[in-house]
Order: structure tokens, then C-alpha cells, then sequence
């Protein structure tokens, strides 16, 4: 039996939809069952998916549910791979796998610091990327290019000092002819009138 059969028929937790891309089961649940679905894949004697190898979001800002979380999972016995996703809105949480992979740990704070999807049963839950100080989540699609703030060291003072954002040049029409004489385009066009 197929792996992608043996979940359709033996797993007991509801979802949305289970396809196969690239050669790889993606599996669609809700929120709530995100860790009832991956304490399945872990446990089933035909899946074992010991090792959560990668965990992410994506921003998609004008869905209702922005978010698609995604967790990567690998079965190292029998060498197989499997991704489950799920939508989230701006306010929804979801729990933390670090009682099931400590090393989900770094990953969620990841996607707390750059997305701002809170993590709710975090050990330790703080930004892992950015500064304790930042505002924002910068991977936000919805997050401003030139950001607010600017951070430097001043060895004067000798700490890292928080400036607002000042653009020192303002913003120019470039004159792309060439200073050799006329473009191309300008001697094609002499050309044709000629």
C-alpha cells in the first residue's frame, strides 16, 4: 500500500487535502490539527516521520488567512519526506512542537520574529533574528522597504544607538544618454528621418 493510501484510510485526524507535488505528499489541516496530524505521522508504524527538517511561512496579504504555515518532515528509515500546511489569519496562534521536536524551538521563533505568528506553549519565545527592540516583522508583506529605524554602533557612547531613517539622497531622474554623443536609439531614429 502507498504511503499517501495508508494516510487517506488509517489516519483518524480530519483534513482538508492530501496531493501529491513533486513527488512528495502534501498534506492541507486546519489549525487545530497541526499537532494532532504531526503526532500521526511520528507515531504510525507505516509513516515515522522522526525529524521535523524545516519550518516557515509565507505571507499572502490580500487572502483572508495571510499565512501558510509549513512544516517539512523527513522519516529517516525509510528515506521519505512529507509537507504539511496550513492557513492561518493575521490573529490566529498555533502551538508549539517543541515537546515533540526541540528543535522546532529556533523555527518558531523565527516565524514569531519575521511573520509575528505567535506560538503559544514557546519555551522561549523572543525574537531570534532581529533586535529585542524592533518594530515589525520584516518578512511581512505589508512591512515598510526602508524600515523606521536605523541601528549603528556609536563608539562614543559605546552601544548600539537607534536613529530614525533619514534618506540622504532624494529621489532623481537619471539622463541615460551616453556622454559620448547620441544613444543608439537617438541614431537609428536621425537615421530613419534622414
Amino acid at each position: 500500500m502507498l504511503l499517501i493510501d495508508h494516510i487517506k484510510e488509517f489516519c483518524k485526524v480530519e483534513f482538508e487535502e492530501v496531493n501529491l507535488n513533486f513527488n512528495e505528499i502534501e498534506i492541507q489541516v486546519s489549525k487545530e490539527n497541526i499537532m494532532p496530524m504531526i503526532v500521526f505521522l511520528k507515531d504510525d508504524p507505516n509513516c515515522l516521520f522522526d525529524q521535523l527538517t524545516d519550518l516557515t511561512a509565507i505571507d499572502y496579504l490580500k487572502k483572508n488567512n495571510r499565512f501558510l504555515l509549513v512544516y517539512q518532515l523527513l522519516s529517516v528509515s525509510t528515506n521519505n519526506r512529507i509537507r504539511l500546511v496550513s492557513y492561518l489569519s493575521e490573529d490566529d496562534t498555533v502551538l508549539s512542537l517543541s515537546k515533540i521536536f526541540p528543535s522546532s524551538i529556533w523555527a518558531e521563533r523565527e516565524i514569531w520574529d519575521m511573520f509575528g505568528i505567535f506560538v503559544d506553549d514557546h519555551p522561549d519565545l523572543r525574537r531570534i533574528l532581529t533586535d529585542y527592540g524592533f518594530q515589525g516583522h520584516p518578512l511581512r508583506k505589508d512591512f515598510p522597504l526602508t524600515g523606521n529605524v536605523e541601528v549603528n554602533y556609536d563608539s562614543d557612547v559605546r552601544r548600539v544607538v537607534y536613529k530614525p531613517v533619514s534618506l540622504v539622497q532624494d529621489f532623481r531622474e537619471f539622463d541615460f544618454s551616453s556622454p559620448w554623443g547620441a544613444t543608439l536609439e537617438e541614431k537609428s531614429i536621425k537615421k530613419q528621418k534622414s
